[in-house]
């Protein structure tokens, strides 16, 4: 269901996302696999028939990280009733994301990619602007992804504080149509 990518198709997009990658609504979400806080590895594709709630952030136990997977984490239940599996990506280390998880009781699994493939391939790692100056970081970012593995909505500037609402209230339109 998931489109795979293969290295050669994996290096032709990240060249190609270095510039202009944006995921778009209505296409298929890229597959990846990586490792998660326990370094598990995790595919996405091995959540095909899942609604997925993929999310893009800077760095563990940040302010502003913190905030946004608290704010997913408190909507946790209902966003479990609308079948919808979290999931979040940073550059962080397995050991880093163990404590984040551990100090804020985040129940879902955060992936690692301290290279920033995934992040290039979804146009969440590239040039910003931080404090008011240009930067290249990760750019937080959150996707929903259909359980056919089409991407249903792309957010491409989030509000830390209330994404986990914004992201429920989303899933709820969505199961309405």
């Amino acid at each position: 269901m998931m489109r795979q990518i293969n290295e050669a198709t994996t290096s032709r997009i990240q060249i190609m996302c270095y510039t202009y990658c944006m995921i778009e609504e209505g296409k298929l979400a890229p597959d990846f696999t990586l490792p998660d806080e326990n370094g598990n590895e995790t595919a996405l594709s091995s959540l095909d028939g899942q609604i997925v709630v993929l999310y893009f952030y800077p760095k563990d136990n940040t302010p502003g990280c913190t905030k946004e997977a608290c704010s997913l984490r408190d909507t946790i239940d209902d966003l479990a009733k609308l079948d919808a599996t979290v999931i979040g990506i940073s550059p962080d280390s397995s050991a880093s994301h163990i404590k984040f998880k551990e100090k804020h009781n985040l129940p879902f699994h955060l992936l690692s990619d301290p290279e920033h493939k995934v992040m290039e391939m979804y146009g969440a790692y590239g040039e910003k602007m931080l404090y008011g100056k240009k930067t290249t970081g990760v750019i937080r970012s959150t996707f929903i992804i259909g359980k056919d593995g089409t991407v249903l909505k792309a957010y491409r500037k989030v509000n830390t504080a209330t994404h986990g609402e914004d992201v429920k209230n989303a899933l709820e339109k969505l199961a309405a149509k």
